[in-house]
């Protein structure tokens, strides 16, 4: 596989918040979205995440902690952690999605 613009995908997203799988690594997908600065409704799931901010900022809330993720700054976010994103979250998101072994 060649290099991958990640910015560019995103651009591309016809909606804003809807992932895409850009490439998988082991059992892991790495993906991208487009933030457009809505909220987005708490949510809790089984697989592990690391949300690195490629542009813009990430407005999140984890286990009722505000955290603030910049541009080239990631957060991890654990399995079964509640976690939802906060009004004022803009620009590129690239997710890398680790399912839990079992």
């Amino acid at each position: 596989m060649s290099s991958v613009d990640v910015r560019e995908h995103a651009a591309q997203l016809p909606d804003a918040w809807r992932s895409v799988v850009l490439g998988r690594v082991g059992t892991a997908a790495v993906k991208v979205l487009r933030m457009d600065g809505r909220e987005l409704e708490q949510e809790v799931h089984g697989t592990a995440e690391v949300l690195f901010v490629a542009d813009g900022v990430l407005e999140l809330e984890l286990e009722g902690d505000a955290l603030t993720v910049g541009a080239g700054e990631l957060c991890q976010v654990p399995a079964g952690a509640r976690h939802a994103v906060r009004a004022g979250s803009r620009g590129t998101l690239l997710i890398v999605e680790v399912p839990e072994e079992g």
